[in-house]
């Protein structure tokens, strides 16, 4: 059975011969913001593992949090994230906790690269805005201090990212140029 996904935008076939570049950090990183820019920079398709899953499961995130639990979420996570393992050369975005589920990381690295999009939670949680309301681990009394949990959870996993790139005092478009100057001087783009 061959995968497919929806991406972002047509390309010519995903080229397996290229790694996946992948974003990882908290929700409010900036990784679907990035990530596409850096897609269309690249001429590469992207992905977000969340709108995948949403598009697969004809449900929100946050729907299917609700009525199957947070652990069917993940496991429709790793299914995906295994797929993606079949092909290449895709910028992707997977959710904040993608990295902390165990093996996730290992289907695709190597050859895949990861990008920690750092962010302070206080940071994250301004971007979010009204957004967060859509993320079901932050729909809490208190977002911040869930974020700051997430944060410290998941931290040594975030930290062991093939790169780090601090987007506190970065705009969005910063990020992508220094994003598609790396990937392009590596020969991966």
């Amino acid at each position: 059975m061959t995968a497919t996904f929806r991406t972002s935008q047509p390309v010519s076939p995903i080229d397996a011969n290229k790694p996946h570049v992948v974003f990882v950090g908290l929700p409010g990183a900036g990784k679907t913001s990035v990530g596409e820019g850096v897609a269309q920079a690249l001429g590469r398709a992207f992905l977000d593992l969340d709108r995948e899953i949403e598009r697969r499961e004809g449900m929100p995130v946050s729907q299917i949090f609700g009525e199957r639990g947070e652990h069917h979420f993940r496991k429709l996570e790793a299914q995906l994230t295994g797929e993606l393992r079949e092909v290449g050369g895709m910028i992707l975005s997977p959710g904040g906790g993608w990295i902390a589920q165990p093996g996730n990381v290992e289907l695709l690295r190597p050859p895949a690269r990861i990008i920690y999009l750092r962010v302070r939670p206080e940071t994250a949680i301004k971007r979010l805005g009204a957004e967060r309301a859509t993320r079901p681990l932050l729909v809490r009394p208190d977002p911040l201090a869930e974020l700051r949990k997430l944060y410290e959870t998941r931290r040594a996993a975030f930290e062991g990212a093939d790169v780090t790139i601090d987007t506190e005092r970065q705009t969005v478009a910063q990020v992508i140029i220094n994003v598609v100057d790396m990937v392009r001087r590596e020969g991966a783009a």
